[in-house]
C-alpha cells in the first residue's frame, strides 16, 4: 500500500546538491578554521576591521529605514502616473552590479564629480566620498529602495476597514494604524539589510579609502592577495563567518507574521492628505536620489562603449559564461531540493544565507592551493559559489509552486503509476518554469555582478567584467570604466530578460 501522496523521485540529484552546499559553505568554513592561526590571536588593526564592519552596517541599516519610511509612506499615500514603474524600479539595485552603482556614485559625489563641480564654482572646498561615509552613503544607495519594498507593502497590508473605523472614531491614523505597523515591520527589516551589509566586499574595496575604513572581508583580501597570510585570512574568515550567523539567527528571530489583520479588500480612503508637496518632494527627492547616478553612468559610457579594448570583451565573454553556468547549476540544485522538500533539505537550502561570498573563497583558495594554481580554477570556483549564493532565492521561488503541484496532481499521478521521469518533465516542469525562470535570471545577474571570489582567484588573464572595470578605476581610467559598467549593466538586465521571459513565454500557471 503505498503512504506518499507523490511519486518519490530519485535520491540522488538533491543528495548531490546537498552535498556541494555543504562542500561550500561547512566545508570551506572548516577549511578555514583548521588554517586560522588561534594561538596568534587578533591584533588592533583586526579588532579595528570588527569594529568599523559592525558600525557601518548599523548605520547603513539605520539610515537606509530611516531615509525609506517617509518615502514608502508617501508611495502608499498618493496615486499619481508612472507610480507602479517607480515602484518597479525600486528593484532595480538589488540586481545592479555592486561596482556600477560605485561608479555612478563615485560621477556625483567623487573628486571630478557633479557635487564638487559644483562646491568648486561657489568657491567652496571639496568633500571626499572616501571612508566610513562614502561606504554608508553607498549601502543606503542599494538598500533603501530594498527598505521602501518591505515597509511600503506593510503600509499596503492595513485594510480599508481599519482606515474607515479610525475616520469614524477621529482618531489619529498615524497613532493608532501606521506606527503599530511600523513595530511590525522595521525591526525585521533593518536587520535584514544589517546582514547584507556585512557581507558588501565590494563597497568597502572601492569606497573604504584607508586602514580605518576596512571591514573583515576586505582585510580577508588583502591578507591573501597582498601579504599571502593565510593563517590570518582564515581566522578572520571565521569571524566573519560568526558575524553573519548572528545577524543571520537575529533576523530569523524577529521575522514574523504582521498582526495588523485582514479586510474585504476594499480602495482604502484616506482623508489625511493634506499638504501633497511634502509626499511628492519625498518622493522626487529619492527618485533623483537612485536614478541620477544610473543617468551618469550612461551618459558617460556611450561614448566609451563601442571603443573598449579586447580585453574588456573577453573579460565580459567570461562574465556571460561563469553567469550561465552558475544560473543552471543554481536552478538544478534548486529544483533537485525543492522536489525532495524535506526539513534537512530545507535547512541545507538555506545554509549559504550565512554564509559570506569572501569566506567561502577563502576556505576554497585553501582547499585548492596544495594541489592546483587557484587562478587555474578560478572561473569554476567563481561559477560554483556564485551558484550557491544564489541558491536560497532560486529555492524561495521555486519551493512553494513543487510544493502546491504535488498537493494538486501528487496523488492522481501516484494512482497512474507515472514514472519518475515522466513525473518531473511532464507534470513538474511546465508548471514551474515561471519561478524557474525568474530563478534563473535573478542568479545569473546576480553572478556577472560579482566581485569578491573572483578578486581572490583570477589573474589577469581570468579576469571577469567586474574585475575588468574595477582594475580601469584603479587606474583612473573612469570613462572607460564607465564604458565597461554600462556594457555590464546592459548583459546583466538582458540575461535577467531573457531567463524571466522563457519562463513567462507560453506558461502553464
Amino acid at each position: 500500500m503505498a503512504h506518499s501522496a507523490v511519486p518519490v523521485t530519485a535520491r540522488w540529484p538533491d543528495a548531490l546538491a546537498g552535498v556541494l552546499v555543504l562542500v561550500l559553505t561547512l566545508g570551506t568554513l572548516g577549511a578555514v578554521a583548521w588554517r586560522a592561526e588561534w594561538g596568534d590571536g587578533l591584533d588592533p588593526a583586526d579588532w579595528s576591521a570588527i569594529g568599523f564592519t559592525v558600525m557601518q552596517a548599523l548605520l547603513s541599516a539605520f539610515f537606509s529605514v530611516m531615509l525609506a519610511i517617509p518615502v514608502a509612506r508617501a508611495l502608499a499615500r498618493r496615486q499619481f502616473w508612472g507610480r507602479q514603474l517607480l515602484i518597479t524600479l525600486l528593484g532595480a539595485p538589488f540586481l545592479l552590479p555592486v561596482i556600477v552603482a560605485v561608479l555612478g556614485l563615485l560621477a556625483i559625489f567623487g573628486r571630478a564629480g557633479l557635487l564638487n563641480t559644483g562646491l568648486a564654482w561657489l568657491g567652496i572646498a571639496p568633500i571626499s566620498i572616501f571612508g566610513l561615509h562614502g561606504v554608508v552613503l553607498a549601502h543606503v544607495f542599494f538598500n533603501m529602495p530594498l527598505a521602501v519594498r518591505f515597509i511600503l507593502q506593510g503600509w499596503l497590508s492595513i485594510p480599508a476597514e481599519r482606515f474607515r473605523l479610525a475616520a469614524s472614531l477621529n482618531v489619529p491614523i498615524w497613532r493608532v494604524l501606521e506606527l503599530p505597523m511600523l513595530r511590525a515591520v522595521v525591526p525585521s527589516t533593518f536587520l535584514v539589510i544589517f546582514l547584507l551589509c556585512l557581507t558588501s566586499f565590494a563597497v568597502a574595496l572601492t569606497m573604504g579609502g584607508g586602514p580605518r575604513a576596512t571591514t573583515v572581508e576586505l582585510a580577508i583580501y588583502q591578507a591573501v592577495r597582498f601579504d599571502f597570510d593565510l593563517g590570518r585570512a582564515a581566522l578572520l574568515a571565521c569571524i566573519q563567518f560568526v558575524l553573519c550567523v548572528l545577524g543571520a539567527v537575529l533576523a530569523w528571530r524577529v521575522t514574523g507574521n504582521d498582526p495588523i489583520g485582514t479586510g474585504l479588500d476594499r480602495v482604502v480612503r484616506r482623508w489625511d492628505l493634506a499638504r501633497p508637496g511634502v509626499d511628492y518632494g519625498v518622493i522626487i527627492l529619492a527618485a533623483i536620489f537612485l536614478l541620477l547616478p544610473l543617468a551618469m553612468i550612461v551618459l558617460r559610457g556611450l561614448p566609451e562603449f563601442f571603443n573598449m579594448p579586447a580585453a574588456i570583451w573577453a573579460a565580459a565573454f567570461r562574465s556571460v559564461l561563469v553567469a550561465l553556468g552558475s544560473a543552471l547549476l543554481c536552478v538544478l540544485m534548486a529544483l533537485a531540493l525543492a522536489l525532495r522538500g524535506e526539513m534537512m533539505v530545507s535547512i541545507v537550502g538555506v545554509m549559504p544565507l550565512a554564509a559570506s561570498g569572501l569566506v567561502v573563497g577563502t576556505g576554497a583558495f585553501l582547499l585548492v592551493f596544495p594541489f592546483i594554481r587557484p587562478a587555474d580554477v578560478a572561473l569554476l570556483v567563481t561559477m560554483l559559489v556564485n551558484a550557491t549564493l544564489a541558491l536560497p532565492f532560486a529555492l524561495r521561488a521555486l519551493a512553494p509552486a513543487v510544493e502546491q503541484i504535488k498537493q494538486d496532481y501528487g496523488r492522481l499521478a501516484l494512482s497512474l503509476d507515472i514514472a519518475k521521469g515522466s513525473w518531473v518533465r511532464l507534470v513538474i516542469l511546465p508548471r514551474v518554469r515561471r519561478p524557474l525562470g525568474f530563478a534563473a535570471g535573478l542568479a545569473a545577474a546576480l553572478s556577472m555582478g560579482d566581485l569578491g571570489v573572483i578578486a581572490l582567484f583570477a589573474g589577469q588573464s581570468e579576469e571577469t567584467l567586474p574585475l575588468a572595470m574595477y582594475r580601469l578605476m584603479g587606474a583612473y581610467r573612469m570613462d572607460s570604466a564607465a564604458g565597461a559598467a554600462l556594457l555590464l549593466v546592459a548583459l546583466s538586465f538582458t540575461l535577467f530578460w531573457i531567463c524571466d521571459r522563457w519562463g513567462r513565454a507560453d506558461a502553464d500557471m
